[in-house]
């Protein structure tokens, strides 16, 4: 597993989540650990490294 720090889009405050590297890309929604928001976590993996990694807030 591979923890990366973020900001949330919801309350900017900087949280982390655990991300499986052995799939290179992935699409999922977590909630935010402070303000409880879900956010939409766009992470790609190459050769087990992250190359990008985006947080997208879902506008409810």
């Amino acid at each position: 597993m591979f923890e990366h720090y973020f900001q949330c889009p919801y309350c900017w405050e900087e949280i982390s989540m655990l991300l499986d590297p052995s799939v290179p890309y992935q699409v999922y929604v977590e909630d935010c650990e402070v303000c409880c928001n879900p956010i939409e976590l766009h992470p790609r993996f190459e050769d087990q490294e992250l190359i990008s990694f985006e947080a997208i807030s879902i506008e409810q």
